[in-house]
């Protein structure tokens, strides 16, 4: 397991930023008073492989938030510790249990819904808090929902009803999915299957791939085959950017088949360069060049670490900031207590104005509906979006009532 020790942030701003400003109790004040041990916070991911381009970046977001409540919570320095859990749910679990018995408080990041629904799994045997960022399932504020986790950004069922209730409304009603042969593939085609069938549309077939594949051939070969109008792209990272490479290389746009990728990054879009992502239409919860406050944000992260943040590194420092403000409101890292106040609290900050932390631990906010631009109207080498639609957390994301969280009444 590779571990990184990220420098402890006591005394970075005056005293009295931040802090002054979370109403930190007299009783929490001498309670805490002889507890100078750091806070200690993981961020567990897949720092390599096909997911590794997304998550780089999330120390230093963590780093942000850090900063941002002035480098302590009641006294204590905040220490960061990480990890790559590599895509594997024997690895990440591993992981999060050795690190929930050393006295870890909190652990966030946790993409590839298979090493996050084995992570939830420690953290619910452990009563201890997971903050899910970057991994899509919905079932994580469903079947798999904790009184101690959370669901951060994302899910399938948001991916679902904001990128392909779009597509299915400007004509696509006949769909083919190319989908990534995991927990977060298979949920993402099941929920966006749901939209198209439930506005009159067809799926006329499916294929599913290992994750990290290489070769692409076969399965566009069937999409293209399946003469569908839309070949939905349930998939991710490298794995999106590979399928949309090669559907280029077949000439799958050019015969008349458009493509839905059902989730997206900048940094995708970036990798690909617009001449040949241009036109296609994503999800985001966040863009770096949304206004005068991501903006800049994204310059203080890339002092950091020079690239443009995704919204799995926004929704890492968001998730990071509001846990440490929670600490701080309750007096104490005891995970109940601390989940109270985050659910109590609203989310504010660079990516989630006036958020709320509902009971199954699904972040409602709003999302974005986004095209790529194409080159000519790119004004330099990050002007890479245009707003379509902004949709608001509660048609976004699945209602409470349907979610079956086993805890919920």
């Amino acid at each position: 397991m590779r571990r990184v020790r990220v420098a402890r942030f006591a005394g970075m701003l005056a005293a009295g930023i931040g802090l002054a400003t979370l109403g930190q109790s007299a009783v929490s004040e001498k309670s805490w008073a002889q507890d100078t041990k750091p806070l200690k916070i993981g961020m567990l991911a897949g720092l390599s492989g096909v997911y590794g381009d997304l998550t780089q970046g999330n120390v230093e977001a963590m780093q942000l938030a850090i900063e941002d409540v002035g480098g302590k919570v009641l006294g204590r320095p905040i220490e960061i510790v990480s990890a790559d859990h590599q895509n594997k749910p024997d690895i990440g679990a591993a992981i999060a249990r050795k690190w929930y018995d050393e006295g870890i408080g909190m652990i966030t990041g946790v993409d590839t819904s298979s090493v996050a629904l084995a992570v939830r799994k420690v953290a619910q045997e452990k009563h201890q808090i997971d903050l899910n960022v970057g991994a899509g399932t919905a079932d994580l504020t469903g079947p798999a929902c904790s009184e101690t986790g959370a669901h951060w950004v994302f899910d399938t069922y948001a991916l679902a009803h904001v990128t392909g209730s779009a597509v299915v409304k400007s004509g696509g009603d006949s769909w083919f999915f190319v989908t990534a042969d995991y927990a977060f593939g298979k949920s993402l085609e099941d929920e966006t299957a749901a939209v198209v069938k439930a506005a009159g549309g067809k799926v006329v077939g499916d294929v599913k791939h290992p994750i990290s594949t290489q070769d692409f051939s076969s399965f566009m070969l069937q999409a293209q085959a399946s003469k569908a109008k839309i070949i939905g792209l349930a998939n991710a990272g490298m794995d999106t950017v590979n399928s949309i490479k090669q559907a280029a290389e077949f000439g799958i746009v050019a015969g008349g088949q458009k493509l839905a990728a059902l989730l997206m990054f900048a940094n995708d879009v970036k990798s690909l360069t617009l001449p040949v992502a241009q036109g296609l239409v994503l999800t985001e919860a966040f863009y770096w060049d949304q206004n005068d406050e991501t903006r800049a944000w994204t310059k203080r992260f890339r002092a950091k670490r020079d690239k443009i943040p995704n919204m799995t590194i926004a929704g890492t420092y968001s998730a990071t900031l509001h846990y440490l403000k929670a600490v701080q409101a309750a007096g104490t890292d005891e995970p109940k207590a601390v989940m109270a106040k985050m659910r109590e609290m609203p989310i504010n900050d660079v990516m989630t104005k006036n958020g709320k932390l509902r009971e199954d631990g699904r972040v409602i906010r709003d999302l974005y509906l986004f095209q790529v631009k194409a080159p000519a109207e790119s004004k330099g080498p990050d002007d890479i979006y245009k707003l379509i639609a902004t949709v608001p957390g509660d048609q976004a994301f699945r209602p409470l009532k349907d979610g079956h969280c086993p805890y919920i009444k």
